[in-house]
């Protein structure tokens, strides 16, 4: 099953702009400007391509992600406790069995990546899929049931909010991205915006 049509049935993007954005200054990093946009605008133009059925993971700026016209969540528990609380927050209101996550700092989202997650996830039958670079995993690139949130939102009434740490938990397989490395490259820092500035196409 690989259909376009198919998979806006199966699968909800669920772009992650929940963070505090220490390391960019305390500023919200999906609304930090790359080449004349915001940079979850690249990460949107690219992702909707292939399913528009998205969500978006915010705690900050709400209004600001409502106009982009998809729905905006915010995670359950406070305090900024990362990627595993969007993810949470998402599994909450989809519509689908699966949620494809992805980090509002990776604005190079490749044209093929929701089809080769669910393919990798297909041929696996793992209960979850993360992508693989080539040199180390990739955990915020992940391919989610809906039915683990009971799990995940237990996991996160505990100390632990490593995602490494509750992926572990479960049967996980890798979707290989080494020949397209490139777009797992986050922007953190302003020094790696600036780099990436007019430098890269996404």
């Amino acid at each position: 099953m690989t259909d376009t049509e198919t998979l806006v049935d199966m699968i909800t993007p669920v772009i992650l702009a929940g963070g505090r954005g220490r390391r960019m200054g305390e500023r919200d990093k999906g609304l930090v400007v790359l080449n004349g946009r915001p940079l979850i605008e690249h990460v949107i133009g690219a992702i909707a391509q292939q399913n528009t059925n998205i969500l978006i993971s915010a705690n900050q700026n709400l209004q600001r992600y409502s106009e982009y016209g998809y729905r905006v969540v915010s995670d359950q528990i406070s305090g900024f406790q990362g990627p595993l609380a969007g993810m949470a927050a998402a599994m909450k209101v989809a519509t689908t069995p699966y949620i494809l996550s992805m980090p509002c700092d990776a604005p190079f989202v490749h044209p093929g990546y929701q089809e080769a997650m669910w393919a990798g996830l297909q041929g696996q039958q793992t209960d979850l899929v993360v992508a693989y670079d080539g040199q180390r995993l990739q955990p915020i690139h992940a391919l989610l049931p809906v039915s683990l949130r009971g799990e995940l939102e237990h996991f996160l009434s505990g100390p632990l909010r490593r995602v490494d740490s509750w992926y572990s938990a479960h049967a996980m397989g890798l979707v290989d991205f080494s020949d397209r490395p490139q777009m797992f490259h986050n922007l953190n820092t302003p020094e790696e915006l600036e780099r990436y500035a007019c430098g890269h196409s996404s």
